[in-house]
Parts: structure tokens; sequence; C-alpha cells
């Protein structure tokens, strides 16, 4: 990262509280709509056996035979599930709340900052053909990890990133890919992201699940007027 961001980043990160951001409701205001959670053009058969989650029910069955899971928490999930859906071997992306001892929580109690859990995805992929260091990539690419405080506009304990490992293999790969990143020079500042174990899954109301397709213009101008996609365009370029 440049060791200044530029004038027009500032410029967009002061437009933000004009603009509804993932703290709203969104898809509610418009009526909440069902929606699949399964990326486009999908046609795994270990991926379509899966049963589809519930919202607000625990994401407790095991990924399919040959696959495994990465969970992420990069503040507003909105702009998380994107980059890891276009990934080749990437199956499923989930939006949901993790971190936090409550059960079942909701989108209110949860955007509330009054429980214990963070925004975050969940990933189900296959390891044939996507490697978990490229997923981890994918999430510095996605998110500021000098920020422990929350996300851009977002702000507060329930959009504070994180990568919850599944076992000690990607735990060894996340600190790896987490001390490169710092000894990099990319930022200015410390990589403050934790790396812990994986916890309980929630997954969130069936409109936060892939509301950048679902409401793509607001998503938008969400993403723009919270100031992610002008630091990361910063930050990376066109790398």
């Amino acid at each position: 990262m440049s060791k200044r961001l530029s004038v027009s980043w500032i410029i967009t990160m002061l437009t933000v509280f004009a603009l509804a951001g993932c703290q709203s409701t969104g898809g509610v205001d418009d009526g909440p709509s069902a929606v699949s959670t399964s990326p486009e053009g999908s046609t795994d058969e270990a991926a379509e056996s899966q049963p589809a989650p519930k919202a607000g029910q625990p994401l407790v069955a095991p990924a399919p035979e040959g696959r495994l899971e990465a969970t992420f928490a990069g503040g507003c999930f909105w702009c998380m599930e994107g980059p890891f859906e276009k990934l080749d071997g990437v199956d499923e992306v989930y939006s949901g709340y993790t971190g936090g001892p409550e059960k079942n929580p909701t989108y209110g109690q949860v955007s509330s900052g009054k429980t214990g859990h963070t925004e975050a995805v969940r990933v189900i992929y296959d390891p044939a053909k996507v490697d978990y260091k490229v997923l981890v990539e994918t999430f510095w690419r996605s998110m500021d990890p000098t920020d422990a405080g929350g996300q851009f506009a977002d702000r507060g304990p329930h959009y504070r990133p994180a990568i919850f490992f599944h076992s000690e293999e990607q735990k060894e790969v996340a600190l790896a890919s987490k001390a490169a990143l710092e000894a990099s020079g990319k930022f200015d500042k410390p990589i403050v992201v934790p790396v812990q174990p994986a916890e309980d899954f929630w997954v969130a109301e069936d409109y936060h699940q892939d509301y950048y397709k679902t409401n793509e213009g607001h998503y938008k101008r969400y993403r723009r007027g919270s100031g992610r996609e002008g630091f990361l365009k910063e930050v990376w370029g066109d790398e």
C-alpha cells in the first residue's frame, strides 16, 4: 500500500454517512426474499447433495466428502462472498455469524453489537482445485488487515476481522501468510487480524445470502460509500 491514501479515497469515505450501509436492513426494507446460496453455474453433485442450511440455524453438518471448510471475517459479509465465489474450486459461500457464545443469534441482535459474534463467511471448497493458501490470500485482498475495530465505515466488534481455522494445517498456513504480508511492507501498520479456532457458525437470514447479486445497486453504492472499494484499489491496484 502507498504510505498515503489518495485524496479521492478520503473523499469517498466522507460520503458514507449519506448512504445506507451493511448496518441497514437493506433487503428487509424491500421485503426479504429467499435466495439460493449456491454459486451460479455450480453443477458439482457433492455440493448439490449438501442440504441448504436454514436461516438462524447452525451450520453443523460436515462438508461433503472430499470438501473442506474455511471461515473468514472481514467486516460486512455482503462484501466477502463475491471474492470467494469467483474462485474455481469453491462450491458454496455462506454469510453468517460466528465467534460468540450466544445460540441462534439474529441479524438484529448481532448488528446491535450486544452479542459476541462477528459477521463472517463460511467457504466450502475442493482442496484438489484450490489451496487454502489461495483462500487466505483472497481474504487479505478483500479487507483492511490493519483495522481490528471494524472494517471501513462499519465499526464495532460485530465487524471485527478474523481468520477462523478448522485444522492445524489451516492454522499454520494462515499464520505463515500473515507473517509474509507483514514482512512485505504492503502496509505501514501492523497486521492485526487474529488467527483463531473455528466456532459455531450461524447462517444469516436469507436476504443476506448473495446480497451482492440480489441487491446489486444498493451493494455497489454501499461498497463505494463505505470506503472499501477505494481502499482496495489504492492498496492492490490491478494486482
